[in-house]
């Protein structure tokens, strides 16, 4: 079937689902997937509340928040009607010379929020583009400052900062999903992963190889970059809250600039505001986005302190170097007002708790499996993480048959789920998680 045709069926509510997955599958690159052997996509028609409604009719629960945006579920009544009254005005502007009310007001916002040291705004297309921005402005920071040779990151190793150049080049270099790039990506000093909570109580040699990094290599390294107490995309995996509290002061000691990644974790999931919260510091960069606009719009925000902007002025110029096209995009930015209001007149600490312990009981039975080597729960995050990884092709419809849409990666099977789900819904999550994961 032709791409016109095709658009016109749809239009007419008589499109051929069949057609149109045949036409997506031989001309639709989807995320990590390979156009010569795809992997088998659903159709989507609608979504409401926590359910994604498919092109057959079926309801499944999303357990994923669409890669962990949806705070609020989908269709939310009031992030719609944000996006219909912005529309009415202006969708778009540039940013370069101009401003508007919809991106001054979600910059105080966000500042009001954030740690008292976080003063400065820089609005990005995408969280990859955002950590690319971060990494900018500490070199910069840098390199105004006559201090060129400081130039390279430090960060650990299972982490994920993004799918563009400069994020794929603090990702993990071996074990992370851009090793083939290896050759061509800036190189950095990766440390140890954070040993994670299941080890026990807090152990002074756990930072014992970041410090001794710092040490050696202070002299050239602009910044650090961690995700915070949560290691994300690369394995989700929690960690002391005191090794954030020591790398803190290890910056400060070797004059190293803190980024923290809250992309993933920001705006509640770990069961604070931010993750940071938990080991109560400030960071010199703070990126933020994913739940920014409740899952409705691309957006995403870089906050940093004065020091930084001092710094980078330290030449005259104190340009930064960096400017999207839809910077600060009005829409983004109305939706992304809305969806911070919506969360923070929400009892939405007691619904983090609440998905918390039921996360923890729900998965409890994964436990016993010998398939399964550990299952953990931080805030409305829970992780089954099996020995061996799991066969998509095979678990995907498994899933769809339970009435749930969940996506494992690699050994992990997870769950992130909107605050706003039910009990019985979360109970069909972790329930159809025991079962397929007890059928391996």
């Amino acid at each position: 079937m032709g791409f016109y045709k095709l658009v016109l069926t749809m239009t007419q509510n008589t499109v051929n689902y069949s057609n149109l997955l045949r036409y997506d599958a031989k001309h639709v690159w989807h995320p990590y997937s390979s156009m010569s052997n795809p992997a088998p996509v659903l159709a989507v028609v609608s979504a409401k509340g926590v359910y994604l409604e498919l092109a057959d009719g079926t309801r499944l629960i999303d357990g994923m928040s669409s890669w962990w945006s949806a705070l609020h579920g989908y269709n939310h009544p009031i992030l719609n009607q944000a996006i219909l009254d912005q529309s009415q005005k202006m969708s778009h502007v540039m940013f370069g010379g101009l401003t508007h009310e919809p991106a001054v007001t979600l910059a105080k916002k966000l500042i009001d929020i954030t740690c008292d040291n976080l003063q400065h705004v820089f609005f990005a297309d995408s969280g990859s583009v955002a950590v690319e921005v971060s990494i900018k402005m500490a070199l910069q920071y840098w390199f105004a400052q006559g201090e060129s040779q400081k130039s390279k990151l430090l960060t650990v190793r299972n982490g994920y900062y993004g799918d563009t150049f400069g994020a794929m080049a603090a990702c993990d270099p071996d074990n992370g999903m851009h090793n083939m790039f290896t050759g061509v990506l800036a190189q950095h000093i990766f440390a140890d992963a954070p040993a994670t909570l299941s080890e026990g109580a807090w152990k002074a040699e756990y930072i014992d190889d970041i410090k001794n990094k710092l040490k050696n290599n202070h002299q050239q390294i602009a910044a650090v970059i961690i995700e915070p107490m949560v290691q994300n995309a690369g394995g989700i995996r929690f960690y002391h809250a005191e090794y954030l509290q020591q790398l803190r002061s290890l910056c400060d000691q070797y004059n190293v600039l803190l980024i923290l990644d809250e992309i993933a974790t920001g705006f509640g999931r770990s069961g604070t505001l931010f993750a940071y919260e938990q080991a109560n510091i400030q960071a010199d960069i703070v990126i933020v986005g994913k739940a920014l606009t409740g899952g409705y719009m691309t957006l995403a925000a870089v906050l940093t302190s004065n020091k930084v902007v001092q710094g980078i002025e330290a030449d005259g110029k104190g340009v930064l170097m960096h400017g999207p096209t839809f910077m600060a995009n009005p829409l983004a930015c109305s939706v992304a007002n809305a969806s911070i209001e919506l969360l923070l007149e929400s009892p939405w600490q007691e619904n983090v708790c609440a998905i918390q312990q039921q996360l923890e009981q729900g998965l409890k039975p994964c436990r016993q499996l010998k398939t399964v080597k550990e299952v953990r729960v931080k805030g409305a995050i829970g992780v089954v993480e099996l020995y061996e990884p799991i066969d998509i092709k095979w678990s995907q419809p498994l899933f769809t048959e339970l009435g749930v849409w969940l996506r494992p990666f690699g050994k992990l099977v997870y769950l992130m789920p909107p605050f706003i789900i039910t009990k019985n819904e979360l109970k069909q999550l972790t329930s159809a998680v025991c079962e397929v994961v007890a059928k391996i």
